[in-house]
């Protein structure tokens, strides 16, 4: 397990921030869904989207493996992991080789994956609400949405926004915000830091991502779970 109070290895403050991001953000697209009105493509899109997750999550019918393989399917089509990954890399992309950088892309998608994995079984009457959406610059529409979890004390709905890219004519989320925190800038910074620690190697970074997956695959819990 990595020693969460080591400076050394900047995986301590990654691990907790950025995988409580991810861990509480992996419960969104089971979601249900409330209906909105007069919604544009970007907006359909995280709507429609939220509906194919709860499907997977209901169907309990499915053995465990096979519900597994379908989100991770449908993980792949709603989220760019591998764009996201190469964006996460920051300016360490430009020097890793090829191979590096494929082995990377690798190691960060079933880094995500196994994430949502741990989490097939969180929803319990969560909604989420399109409440809007703006263009940004780059092409990219940031979705609003928000999240009302019954479960929870607070009576305040969360605000929670995507960004939606359309790529070659697909749409795909390359960024989540969450609490004030884009999760892929906060990644590229917690990557950033612990390859500062590291002698800038790729390879451990690979190394370490791989760690982390084999943990929660062996079923650690993550950062707010018992």
């Amino acid at each position: 397990m990595t020693d969460m109070s080591s400076h050394s290895l900047s995986a301590g403050t990654f691990t907790r921030r950025t995988l409580f991001l991810v861990a509480f953000l992996a419960a969104l697209p089971f979601a249900a869904s409330s209906p909105a009105a007069a919604l544009n493509p970007a907006e359909t899109f995280i709507d429609q989207n939220v509906q194919k997750g709860l499907a997977i999550l209901s169907d309990q019918a499915l053995p465990d493996t096979q519900r597994k393989a379908q989100f991770r399917t449908f993980l792949l089509s709603l989220v760019d992991l591998d764009r996201v990954a190469m964006f996460t890399l920051g300016s360490a992309r430009r020097t890793a080789t090829d191979a590096e950088k494929a082995q990377f892309r690798d190691a960060f998608r079933d880094f995500a994956v196994s994430i949502y994995e741990s989490r097939l079984n969180a929803y319990s009457g969560q909604t989420l609400k399109v409440t809007g959406s703006q263009p940004t610059g780059r092409g990219d529409t940031i979705v609003k949405t928000v999240l009302v979890d019954p479960n929870s004390s607070s009576k305040q709905p969360l605000p929670v926004s995507f960004r939606v890219s359309n790529s070659d004519g697909k749409q795909v989320v390359i960024d989540v915000n969450v609490l004030g925190v884009w999760l892929a800038i906060e990644e590229r910074d917690q990557f950033s830091s612990f390859l500062g620690d590291n002698g800038n190697r790729v390879t451990a970074l690979i190394a370490h991502l791989k760690d982390l997956t084999r943990q929660m695959r062996a079923g650690a819990p993550l950062p707010g779970q018992k």
